[in-house]
């Protein structure tokens, strides 16, 4: 509604300042032709206007045939700086202002980057448990759980019991990871070796998208 508000007033903006050039002009030498000419640049400059603001609005999240959110093209996980050394404050595991949705589509992003195939960002009110399902490169499915947190806030062992209880049974993972900027408790690091899900603490988020460090669906190999 905002940007339809807009393009109705450059519009009308644009035709009033055609109406008042052309009435001072009425008066003067210039030719007709002259006069429609300066009447067709304002028109034009008008349109330009408009499509540069449509070009650059915001497209909004498109849903699949699965309902699944579709991945974003414009911003590449792991960027890095001049002559290769990666530039810390473009990795997502310290971006603090990365909203949730977006830290789940750029862990997609990695999966993609990697080899991974069939991506879908599902993580809602109803994702029980499950933000990106992915096939890795190997053929697994992959399901990975997304806690983007602050560094004094750990993920704890009932962050863990709650993503076992449905990343295999409901999921059917063949590997399940959870992902956070922050890091565990020792009691979620024992639940989650006993239940067979791989973690990937900051540090290993960090390795994972500089490209020292392993997948989620590599660690622990």
């Amino acid at each position: 509604m905002r940007q339809l508000t807009i393009v109705f007033g450059l519009v009308a903006s644009g035709v009033l300042g055609i109406g008042l050039v052309l009435k001072t002009l009425q008066g003067s030498t210039l030719r007709p032709g002259a006069v429609a000419l300066l009447g067709l640049v304002l028109v034009a400059t008008a349109l330009a206007v408009i499509r540069g603001r449509k070009r650059h609005r915001t497209v909004p999240r498109g849903a699949g045939a699965t309902g699944a959110r579709t991945l974003p093209a414009a911003r590449e996980p792991g960027l890095r700086g001049e002559g290769g050394v990666p530039d810390e404050a473009a990795y997502v595991a310290d971006d603090a202002e990365l909203g949730p949705d977006d830290f789940e589509r750029a862990m997609a992003l990695l999966c993609e980057r990697d080899g991974c195939r069939e991506i879908r960002v599902v993580g809602g009110a109803n994702d029980l448990g499950a933000d990106v399902l992915a096939v890795t490169p190997d053929g697994l499915r992959l399901v990975i759980q997304c806690k983007q947190y602050g560094e004094d806030h750990k993920v704890g062992s009932q962050d863990l019991q709650r993503f076992g209880g449905t990343c295999f049974a409901i999921h059917g993972a063949d590997i399940a990871a959870v992902v956070t900027t922050s890091t565990f408790t020792e009691p979620a690091v024992e639940y989650a070796e006993q239940s067979g899900i791989r973690c990937l603490d900051h540090d290993m988020l960090w390795a994972w998208e500089a490209g020292t460090g392993p997948a989620p669906w590599q660690a622990g190999r």
